[in-house]
């Protein structure tokens, strides 16, 4: 790989950070791991459960005679898998087509339309080869029997952007490279509507790619002086996050879920609660790249961007270079009243057209999921790979440690401790990029790798580590090019603690969710599977230059994209409920289909919360094997602590 020398290294980077300076565990029953239908809450729910499903792109490729198509088989598999689990609404996230021609549409439409007329409503939107090759009369002659008679449209941009409001969800539809054009029109609609708790904004493309991306493709990559995404970039990143909004896109044919932050990973602290304004939310919103639904996937090529970036989940399959198969992705949102669960699925196949052997029957696999409310704390946990001598700079914590999260009963929920010692792992592929003095925003070597360092990538020093690499970004300069090379990327895991009133429980609910998404699983750049034991990461992966060594899994990590039966690390949560509770008459308690305790009264340890029991539990009875450790510290009074593999829903119960 083309390197510069040593020494003009370290110049660089030193000249970067200078500008941006100014600018053990036991094997014991757990609840299922599997997305549970939310429990209704106390009063009369103001709104009813609304259930998006999300519908990746389903570009077919071009047959013989040099027809474009569209995937039916793989269309059919998602949205069929969507109406078996009760969607309201699917939002097609645009690249419907491959050419934008009417036999397109029509195949398109020839899944869709059953749907329609069984009550599924359908959001489009258009992607990159909808406004490639299709007219606006074609899109709108199709398209307007799916998006909703009350969808109120974009003024200028009718039928591009528009949004409807269901229950308490407000839901915009964006084209292709629209965002930043609509930034402002979406800005004054959150203002105007109110009754909401949940947004939802979906395009086809988005700010932080894995392979695109409009950061890269129009700010560091982009053309001088053209600043429709430069100058809006930052505000919608802060205002997405000040509104917790969940931005689902498609383009990419691979699977993500990140946290982008307003303003940068090492800036964002985990969230806690104040005395004066409650329980707050990390300065971040959520991004989910749909997957794919087509006849071709895409290998992850620029990596992290890490500077602005967490990346949570991250699955792909391309059938080339050593992968075997495609993936299909169908991923569920359902909204209740102040709760969101999420679940996202995938099947593999090795469909590349229509034509009639390659029709497949999809046997869908969970791969992600989270539930939280919008009263919530949340924490980014990374992996136990971070080196030792790794400065934590407030945010790098590797263990399962919160600060309280209050709920409006005075009770509170802290996380006490385990470590994340099992998480999934992913290569990226080596990329450059050049300039053109006078045309692109770069004027040179130097100024290209200070966009990158300032809008995509962190710095590595001391004091802002780059947990990928030492080295992101390097200035060929016998070929003028800028280098981003090949690297190992351990992922991270969102933690929430969210809170629900008391429904049939004695408290109310706190919602763990976050712990179990990960089983140790490694994949190379084009989706080809890798051993996390025994394969390390690529050179330069790991902070000191080196590679990320191969790692030592837990005997609970099931290795497996499926995470139906995932078990988490060990980790210990501590309930407080308040004085007026009286500790003799309630238990701690989950939801297992009902409330019940999570153990017998006399398998309850009478014991403060200590550390040293992750590593060797405090001595029960034999016939307390099979439950979870649970104590209560009789010494401070109205206190619980349990030790758990799950996520899981917690209360206090009547005994």
């Amino acid at each position: 790989m083309p390197c510069c020398r040593s020494q003009t290294l370290v110049f660089y980077i030193i000249i970067i950070f200078l500008l941006s300076a100014c600018g053990g565990s036991n094997k014991v029953k757990q609840p299922p791991t599997t997305p549970s239908t939310p429990a209704p809450e106390t009063s009369e729910p103001a709104f009813q459960p609304f259930t998006i499903g999300l519908l990746p792109d389903t570009q077919g490729g071009t047959d013989a005679n040099g027809q474009a198509h569209v995937s039916v088989y793989p269309m059919r598999e998602v949205v069929a898998h969507q109406a078996v689990n009760g969607v309201n609404m699917i939002i097609a996230l645009g690249d419907l087509t491959d050419k934008g021609s009417d036999i397109e549409f029509a195949e398109w439409r020839s899944v869709a339309d059953a749907y329609a007329e069984q009550g599924i409503e359908f959001l489009p939107v258009m992607g990159n080869h909808e406004t490639s090759y299709a007219y606006t009369y074609n899109w709108i002659e199709n398209m307007k029997h799916f998006i909703p008679e009350d969808a109120v449209h974009m003024p200028a941009y009718e039928w591009i952007n528009y949004y409807v409001v269901r229950e308490n969800v407000l839901i915009f539809g964006l084209a292709y490279y629209n965002l930043p054009i609509a930034f402002e029109w979406i800005k004054e609609t959150v203002e105007s509507i109110e009754d909401i708790e949940h947004i939802v904004v979906a395009s086809h493309d988005g700010l932080i790619g894995a392979k695109y991306g409009e950061t890269l493709e129009q700010i560091v990559d982009g053309t001088k002086d053209d600043d429709w995404v430069y100058s809006v970039q930052p505000e919608i990143r802060t205002f997405f996050a000040e509104h917790d909004i969940i931005y689902v896109q498609g383009h990419e044919h691979q699977y993500q879920r990140s946290l982008i932050s307003a303003k940068t990973t090492l800036q964002t602290v985990p969230s806690s609660s104040t005395p004066t304004g409650g329980n707050y939310r990390m300065d971040t919103y959520t991004q989910i790249m749909s997957g794919n639904a087509s006849y071709k996937g895409y290998e992850f090529r620029f990596g992290e961007r890490e500077l602005v970036q967490m990346i949570v989940a991250q699955k792909n399959a391309t059938m080339s270079n050593g992968s075997t198969h495609f993936d299909v992705n169908s991923s569920l949102l359902t909204f209740n009243n102040s709760r969101v669960d999420y679940a996202s699925y995938f099947a593999e196949h090795t469909a590349t057209s229509n034509n009639e052997d390659q029709d497949f029957s999809a046997k869908w696999q969970l791969v992600d999921k989270f539930s939280r409310t919008t009263n919530r704390c949340e924490s980014v946990i990374y992996p136990n790979s971070i080196p030792d001598d790794t400065r934590p700079v407030l945010v790098l914590q590797t263990h399962y440690l919160t600060n309280a999260c209050y709920a409006d009963d005075g009770s509170y929920v802290t996380l006490e401790g385990g470590q994340n010692n099992t998480f999934n792992r992913t290569d990226t592929r080596t990329r450059d990029l050049g300039f053109t003095p006078g045309i692109s925003r770069a004027e040179s070597l130097n100024d290209l790798l200070r966009l990158s360092y300032q809008w995509l990538y962190q710095v590595h020093e001391n004091w802002t580590p780059n947990l990928n690499s030492p080295v992101r970004v390097i200035p060929d300069e016998a070929k003028d090019e800028l280098l981003i090379p090949e690297t190992t990327i351990d992922l991270k895991e969102h933690v929430t603690l969210s809170w629900l009133p008391a429904n049939g429980t004695e408290s109310d609910i706190m919602i763990i969710s976050g712990t179990q998404n990960q089983t140790g699983m490694y994949q190379d750049d084009y989706g080809v599977a890798k051993d996390i034991e025994y394969d390390q990461g690529l050179t330069m992966s790991q902070t000191d230059g080196s590679a990320k060594s191969a790692i030592s899994l837990p005997s609970t990590a099931t290795k497996s994209w499926n995470i139906e039966n995932a078990v988490s690390d060990a980790f210990a949560v501590q309930f407080t409920a308040p004085e007026s509770v009286d500790a003799s008459t309630v238990t701690l308690g989950w939801l297992v289909d009902e409330w019940v305790a999570i153990a017998p009264e006399s398998c309850i340890v009478d014991s403060a919360w200590s550390t040293a029991y992750l590593d060797m539990p405090p001595a029960r009875d034999a016939s307390c094997e099979d439950y979870p450790i649970v104590g209560y510290d009789s010494s401070f009074g109205n206190r619980w602590w349990v030790v758990l593999q799950r996520d899981v829903e917690l209360a206090l119960i009547a005994r």
